[in-house]
């Protein structure tokens, strides 16, 4: 039997081989090691991210997301997964947990390379002078598109493993949908609890920050800063406007 190494193509699934992927993913077969191999692979992803992100801040606070990102994401699965596991058991999966982690984690290692996928777009942006606060939607927008793909796999995982299998409750399918709202928000509240993953260029080093309101409100609030700078830009060249720059004869603006 030919000796299976950590290979890339092998831990993600594809259009093409997604039934292969799904039968593997689910088998009993060297579970532990699969297991391993995809936290491995999601935590190398979702670091890279991570360091990508903050990186716009300093090295230093570049270090802090690159670790704060897959925390992020395990802090999440282990305050969600028992109860999403103990439902399966109740409902009838006949799923075993290294099966189930190894499902969950398809899923977000799908999530994070689809995150690496985007970080040439976030470089550019960086290097030509992204604003702090397009940069923060940016990243908002990265996370739910790619937590989107990689929740749609493991549905479709779920489904290969009460249609094919018949090792899954088609009820459990359903429980899933409500449990990926469940992990969101749950995500969500860890995200603001850890923040800042990306801090303002002026603002000195913190690990972690006590900000007021809450993640939704912050969204709102960096979407009107976006427009904000163009807005008083406006002003200030328009005819008869009371936002004038007069100098005195030290040079200093008034």
């Amino acid at each position: 039997m030919a000796y299976e190494k950590f290979s890339f193509t092998r831990l993600m699934p594809s259009l093409q081989n997604n039934e292969e992927y799904f039968e593997k993913v689910s088998s009993e077969e060297r579970i532990g090691r699969r297991v391993f191999h995809l936290g491995l692979f999601f935590t190398g992803l979702t670091f890279f991210y991570g360091l990508i992100m903050g990186c716009y801040s300093g090295p230093l606070q570049a270090l802090t997301a690159g670790v704060k990102v897959p925390v992020l994401f395990a802090l999440s699965l282990f305050i969600c997964f028992p109860a999403f596991f103990l439902l399966q058991f109740i409902l009838g999966s006949k799923m075993k947990l290294l099966q189930m982690t190894a499902i969950i984690l398809s899923g977000f290692v799908l999530t994070g390379a689809i995150m690496v996928s985007f970080t040439p777009i976030v470089v550019f942006f960086l290097l030509t002078g992204g604003n702090y606060h397009f940069l923060q939607l940016l990243h908002v927008a990265i996370f739910l598109l790619s937590g989107g793909f990689g929740m749609k796999t493991v549905l479709e995982a779920l489904k290969f493993s009460c249609d094919r299998k018949s090792v899954y409750p088609q009820t459990g399918v359903v429980v899933f949908r409500f449990w990926v709202v469940i992990l969101a928000f749950v995500g969500i509240q860890l995200a603001w609890n850890l923040r800042p993953f990306l801090a303002e260029k002026n603002e000195p080093y913190a690990l972690f920050r006590k900000y007021e309101g809450n993640f939704y409100t912050a969204v709102i609030y960096s979407i009107g800063q976006l427009s904000k700078p163009s807005e008083e830009n406006n002003k200030l060249r328009a005819p008869g406007s009371h936002f004038q720059l007069n100098a005195d004869t030290t040079g200093k603006v008034k």
